[in-house]
């Protein structure tokens, strides 16, 4: 496992990756999900792609 880490970490690409991820979890956890069939929706999923967020990790709608 140890050798996995050090090959990524060596990467300039696994960086980059991180950060991007990273940027995306923040963008995803901290803004509402907007209305279905929006503009603002479609650019949404993009980044819950990004951000990883998938099958049961994606954030719901709103639960009232």
């Amino acid at each position: 496992m140890e050798q996995i880490i050090q090959l990524l970490q060596g990467q300039e690409w696994f960086g980059i990756l991180s950060a991007v991820v990273a940027l995306a979890s923040t963008i995803a956890a901290s803004t509402p999900t907007p209305t279905p069939g929006t503009p603002l929706a479609m650019l949404y999923k993009v980044i819950d792609v990004l951000a990883l967020n998938i099958g049961k990790a994606k954030q719901k709608g709103d639960e009232n």
